[in-house]
């Protein structure tokens, strides 16, 4: 032990290469669909060959607003 608190060993995160990609083509799936919501999105999304978490890009993206 070397007396530090467990909060200072964290490593931070860093953000996969492909964000952007992934951000991209949220935007245009949400720009060609605007009825479909993130669910459907997210699906379409699974079938083009992204693994995607639920929710992911969806805030910050621009892609929610209405």
């Amino acid at each position: 032990m070397l007396g530090q608190p467990r909060s200072t060993q964290r490593r931070v995160m860093k953000p996969p290469g492909d964000e952007d990609a992934l951000t991209r083509d949220i935007v245009a799936l949400a720009s060609k669909y605007g009825r479909y919501g993130y669910r459907r999105v997210t699906a379409l999304l699974h079938t083009s060959g992204w693994k995607v978490p639920t929710t992911s890009g969806w805030r910050g993206s621009g892609a929610a607003r209405g």
